[in-house]
């Protein structure tokens, strides 16, 4: 089958099918009779999420029958799922899409959602504040163009991602799409692949050095290469960003395009085989590669690869390749501005948002979408333009952006006219202002502080005339998380964010952990580390300061990331910590809501008993301590001293729990043994460390730190433990404010 005939919907006699199953269990569900969570991963396996409603931000849109709820009864669980929208989620494959499925999805914003279609970080299409009842009649009119929901989320293989560029990148080895393609619909439903303890992501990059497919930081990431005349790639296992982010590993240095299929399909076997199943906070497969170590792994899977059946499907695919995989629409003509001249705002445009390709002529243009949000009028006038210009030669990015492909250079004034009259033909891709973030707590349950409001905020400061941007920050990567779950993928922002609240004055403040030093580029190269936590309302001020200075002392062409390293983390919390305090309420009242939401974001008013004021004093007093210890284990590891930071980063998860512990032992002595026995005792086995953020998972952490010391640290456990341990202290605080707030008759955040 080609696949402009899975384009023209013939692959939609098996997914018909399955659509209808999925209906049929929607009824049984809401006639009781399936399990609530088995109902859970079967809606998720179709892309069907819950979502939060309970911050009033993007509800403008949203038909009235959508909002005739009590935002409170929202964040109750699985019961509420019936009474309220949720989230769809789309897959496309390596981001590329055609203009029919580009109108059918507008249609469908419009029709179910509100009329916003909202692209990732991964390259899918979300749809918010759907019905669940209403995802079957959706999906079907998806699968009339080619597009299934399937296993979008859910314990399964996610959507294969791959670079946008592919097949007209200037450094790439080869395309990349045809093998993305084909481990897509390789692993689609493939029985392999249905007992995972967690999810699974793939991605394939054309270039080794470049962003690309950012292979290091998936589950399985493949970058081609090319050797002795044969096309193959290196294929990497286990990386993954998540609460605490791991590096993936080198599964082969060449595997030739014959065998990508049948590997991947044995390393999958021995995750469903080996994977944790009954704790999934360890169920990613970056854990069982870390628990058996890449050698092991590898000798796992090459054993598995050689008992497996043959599949045809191997190598069917194959015959496909040689094929243009994309051809232009028109003649490749040079650019040649009339009489008239340019179109005003075109030169800036075609600055920073178009790349040239390797075929002559022809350029690739990126289409800016703030916050990744596109409205359904918009998605319907790009794919008219699509048609005009390019036919079927679109795809989504991972920076939450569209690119339109093998567009002719004369065709570039009046390109960029049709996409300034859709109120698309914003300049700055990929630069400082293009900043990528999550939903947050816009609608996704786990947000802590407001991603896309603070993201939003910044945007509208960079993009001001006056702000006069500098030319060495303009091409900075700023990325923003709500929690710590990078989703935002801050870990590999030159300035990360992600977000977490703290305790002033008896009230919640937002704030943000700011993250410095990760690498873009080589394919996300390396992970930026925390440096303190910032108020929410002072991030744009964190980010003035750093990016001031880095302007008047780098070191010639000195990069940001090497900046940092030079400056180092005492240098840099030094930089920030005037920001880090929150000022009185009474002062500063605007610190105490979040970007985009006007009402106070606080637990109530502290109560003014001795006992309360007195607990509040010492966890204040103690947690500072615990943080100040992670950090100066960061300065122990950036020196190369690996054991001494990883016994800092376990000894400020014990002055954590001490703190906590405090809060109602306070004769709690200085001795590890007793400070671990109550604080099972107090806190995890009465489970009042446990909340909606996984803090089940970092007491984990801490505990198996303290029972199961390693005999041997390298820099990746080093930094593992800090990061486990900077979300341990992070899950502390969340559990002192529930406990106050409960005190006091509050409602903690």
């Amino acid at each position: 089958m080609t696949w402009k005939e899975t384009l023209a919907g013939r692959m939609v006699e098996p997914w018909a099918h399955e659509i209808d199953i999925y209906e049929g269990q929607i009824r049984l569900k809401k006639e009781g009779k399936i399990d609530d969570k088995v109902f859970a991963e079967t809606r998720l396996r179709r892309g069907v999420y819950g979502q939060r409603y309970d911050n009033g931000q993007r509800h403008d849109g949203v038909a009235t029958r959508q909002l005739t709820f009590p935002a409170a009864d929202l964040l109750k669980g699985p019961e509420t799922f019936w009474d309220a929208p949720g989230m769809q989620r789309i897959k496309i494959p390596y981001g590329g899409m055609s203009p029919a499925q580009l109108e059918v999805m507008a249609d469908l914003a419009e029709e179910y959602s509100d009329g916003i279609l909202h692209i990732t970080t991964r390259q899918d299409i979300q749809l918010h504040y759907v019905h669940v009842e209403d995802t079957p009649d959706l999906m079907r009119r998806l699968a009339a163009v080619g597009i299934t929901t399937r296993e979008a989320c859910g314990n399964s293989v996610r959507n294969v991602t791959g670079c946008p560029l592919a097949g007209v990148c200037r450094t790439e080895a080869f395309d990349i799409a045809p093998y993305a393609r084909a481990l897509m619909r390789f692993l689609l439903g493939h029985p392999d692949v249905q007992d995972f303890g967690r999810k699974f992501k793939p991605a394939f990059s054309g270039c080794e050095h470049e962003a690309c497919g950012l292979v290091q930081l998936h589950d399985l990431g493949f970058v081609a290469r090319v050797q002795d005349g044969r096309r193959g790639f290196k294929i990497t296992i286990g990386g993954g960003l998540g609460a605490v982010p791991y590096q993936a590993k080198t599964l082969s240095e060449f595997t030739p395009v014959e065998e990508i299929l049948p590997v991947s399909q044995a390393a999958a076997r021995v995750f469903a085989r080996l994977g944790e199943k009954k704790n999934r906070n360890r169920a990613r497969i970056k854990f069982l590669v870390d628990k058996l170590g890449i050698d092991e792994f590898r000798r796992l899977v090459e054993e598995e690869r050689r008992a497996l059946p043959h599949d045809e499907r191997w190598t069917a695919y194959l015959k496909e390749v040689p094929e243009a995989f994309s051809s232009p629409l028109k003649e490749a003509a040079p650019l040649q501005i009339r009489n008239g001249g340019a179109p005003d705002g075109f030169r800036e445009w075609n600055a920073t948002n178009v790349v040239r390709q390797r075929q002559p002529g022809y350029v690739v243009a990126v289409v800016g979408c703030p916050l990744g949000d596109l409205t359904s009028a918009q998605a319907r006038a790009l794919a008219g333009i699509s048609r005009n210009y390019v036919g079927d030669n679109m795809r989504t990015t991972v920076e939450q952006n569209l690119v339109l492909r093998w567009v002719s250079e004369a065709d570039l004034p009046a390109l960029y006219a049709d996409l300034r009259s859709a109120g698309l033909g914003e300049p700055g891709a990929g630069g400082i202002a293009d900043i990528t973030a999550c939903p947050g707590t816009d609608t996704c349950k786990l947000g802590i502080a407001s991603s896309r409001g603070l993201a939003g905020e910044l945007r509208q400061r960079l993009t001001a005339p006056s702000a006069a941007l500098p030319p060495a920050v303009r091409d900075l990567k700023i990325k923003i998380s709500g929690c710590f779950n990078s989703c935002g993928q801050h870990h590999v922002a030159d300035i990360g964010f992600y977000g977490n609240s703290r305790q002033a004055g008896g009230r919640t403040v937002p704030h943000f952990q700011v993250l410095l030093g990760g690498q873009w580029d080589q394919n996300a190269g390396s992970y930026g580390l925390a440096v303190g936590a910032v108020p929410s309302k002072a991030i744009p001020d964190v980010i003035e300061v750093l990016t001031g200075r880095y302007v008047r002392e780098r070191a010639g062409e000195e990069r940001f990331q090497s900046f940092i390293k030079r400056l180092g983390k005492k240098e840099l919390r030094g930089m920030i910590e005037p920001f880090m305090k929150v000022p009185d309420y009474t002062e500063r009242p605007e610190y105490y809501s979040d970007w985009g939401d006007p009402r106070e974001f606080t637990i109530g008013d502290m109560g003014v008993g001795e006992c309360a004021g007195e607990v509040v004093s010492v966890f204040s007093m103690e947690i500072v301590k615990a943080e100040s210890e992670n950090f100066d284990a960061q300065i122990e590891l950036d020196e190369g001293r690996l054991e001494k930071a990883e016994k800092m980063a376990y000894r400020s998860m014990l002055m954590a729990a001490q703190a906590l512990v405090r809060t109602r032992f306070l004769d709690v002595p200085d001795d590890p043994e007793r400070i671990v026995s109550e604080f099972r005792a107090r806190f995890v086995d009465t489970k009042l460390f446990f909340d909606r953020f996984a803090t089940s998972q970092f007491a984990g952490y801490f505990l198996d730190r303290h029972d199961r010391p390693p005999a041997r640290i390298d820099g990746d456990a080093a930094r593992q433990r800090i990061e486990e341990a900077q979300l341990f202290i992070e899950a502390t605080h969340r559990c002192e404010a529930r406990l106050r707030g409960a005190a006091v008759g509050g409602v903690a955040i």
